[in-house]
């Protein structure tokens, strides 16, 4: 394999070099400051085994509007809100095409995926069937008990492992929880036992294995000519673990399917969003292989999203036992009562949990770039010249460690939120975890009634002790990169039930 690669770069120098010279005199007047490249790779050494934190080091040195060649494409990186805004608010429209990691190449996913297809009629349509069917107001009011069950079944679960004196895991407690929440609403069905999560790692390591690959450095996004070949084999496991996940979803949609032409009446008063999907299928307007890869969308995006973030906040609330996790418990105690579940209803009067949410999306966004940016013509940017098919990354790792933007950054602090009208709504660029402009995640509604549910009944419910005696000041807390950012090494807790 290594003979093969070389022998491939080696080819690719001469062409290569060609084109740099061709294009060099344009490039260095008008693109933004950065790192020079090197012959052939470019920039891609710069990158290293963490890009978020690497790209956020070198944006100190060359500034918050970053250019890179990665082999042969252009990269610009953006690390500071004011220029963020520029890209997803100001000209939002202009940087709202999706490059395509060959990753999602895939099972040609990136061809009915509402996260990678450009903005256009396809894109429009999905995206109204998600604001219409999915994610409004009314429909996740309706199915307010269906995450209360849920979170019921999480409490049921930490209590079982307290009973059996076992460690619990918190990121694929959390993850069953979420992909139980989603499978529900989607499918009026569990598709992980509550008690069992043998199924539920399966599921989860699939999942992060084509989040993982997609956030891979590849070859193949940089020298396109390579695509043919697949030489580190991202696209190939990538076909593996979108195939499992498509072909599973296609099975429910095909057994729904036999169900109706087996006498299941067409008036049912099932308000599943399977159910929407078919009867859109009947009227044509959405095709099945859409609504297969809109679900695998919505629940790759829709579990590791939110199972992380829970597992983050839980990991820096278990780390300052003396403080954060007793206001915490102060609050919840005296708001809902001692040893007992989040209600929806309660998130609102709950505002230092609100603030554990917020401060954990600043430290821990589940997404460190966003989803790439692309642009298709030459656009202006802060004086420089943003070329054509260049790919933008926005760095929301690095703002929310930035001093200039926050006191004591790197300090978990929930309390820097009490008094500030910043949110995660896409409003305020400083704090952007979902992203903001026409490209935000629309999953954001149900996220954010989830997660405090989740952690706020985690913490009210049980006390924790992490597993082996580690002292709350040496968990550790390093990331592993892809897509998302996970925890290295997974949250672990012996959990002691409250008594109410």
């Amino acid at each position: 394999m290594e003979i093969f690669l070389i022998s491939l770069l080696c080819i690719l120098l001469a062409f290569s070099l060609f084109l740099l010279r061709k294009n060099h005199v344009k490039a260095v007047q008008k693109l933004p400051p950065g790192p020079s490249p090197l012959p052939l790779i470019g920039n891609i050494h710069h990158l290293g085994k963490q890009p978020h934190k690497s790209l956020a080091k070198l944006a100190k040195v060359y500034g918050p509007i970053m250019s890179l060649r990665l082999g042969r494409i252009t990269t610009i990186v953006i690390t500071s809100p004011t220029a963020a805004r520029e890209v997803l608010q100001k000209q939002d429209l202009a940087f709202s095409t999706r490059p395509l990691p060959d990753a999602i190449r895939a099972r040609d996913h990136f061809k009915s995926s509402v996260a990678w297809l450009p903005v256009g009629s396809q894109w429009r349509n999905l995206r109204k069937i998600m604001s219409s069917h999915i994610f409004t107001t009314s429909k996740l009011d309706a199915s307010h008990h269906l995450r209360m069950n849920k979170v019921q079944e999480l409490v049921g679960y930490v209590n079982k492992c307290s009973e059996r004196g076992e460690a619990v895991d918190i990121g694929c407690a959390a993850f069953q929880t979420a992909l139980n929440l989603l499978s529900n609403t989607m499918f009026s069905k569990d598709m992980a036992d509550p008690y069992h999560g043998s199924d539920t790692k399966e599921f989860k390591d699939t999942v992060w294995n084509i989040m993982k690959e997609a956030g891979t450095p590849n070859f193949v996004d940089y020298f396109p000519i390579l695509r043919s070949f697949d030489p580190q084999g991202i696209r190939g496991r990538s076909s593996v673990g979108f195939g499992k996940v498509i072909k599973l979803f296609d099975g429910m949609v095909n057994e729904r399917l036999e169900l109706k032409k087996l006498g299941d009446s067409e008036d049912s008063t099932s308000t599943d969003v399977l159910d929407e999907l078919l009867k859109l299928l009947r009227t044509n307007e959405i095709e099945k292989r859409h609504a297969n890869h809109l679900l695998t969308d919505l629940f790759i995006a829709g579990t590791d999203t939110t199972s992380g973030t829970v597992e983050w906040a839980m990991a820096e609330v278990l780390r300052k036992p003396e403080t954060v996790l007793a206001k915490a418990k102060a609050e919840l105690n005296q708001v809902i009562g001692k040893g007992k579940m989040v209600e929806e209803a309660d998130i609102s009067k709950l505002t230092y949990l609100q603030c554990i949410v917020k401060e954990s999306a600043r430290l821990h966004p589940p997404v460190p770039f966003l989803l790439p940016r692309q642009v298709t013509e030459d656009v202006e940017l802060s004086g420089y010249i943003i070329p054509k098919n260049s790919q933008v990354l926005v760095n929301v790792w690095a703002f929310g460690r930035d001093p200039t933007l926050w006191e004591n950054p790197l300090s978990f602090q929930p309390e820097r939120f009490m008094d500030s009208k910043v949110d995660v709504y896409g409003h305020d660029l400083e704090l952007i975890p979902f992203g903001a402009g026409r490209r935000k995640c629309p999953g954001l509604p149900l996220a954010m009634r989830m997660v405090p549910m989740m952690v706020g009944s985690l913490i009210n419910c049980f006390d924790w002790k992490l597993e082996g005696g580690i002292a709350p000041g040496d968990l550790d807390m390093e990331d592993k990169f892809g897509i998302t950012l996970a925890k290295l090494h997974p949250l672990r807790a012996v959990a002691t039930p409250v008594v109410p």
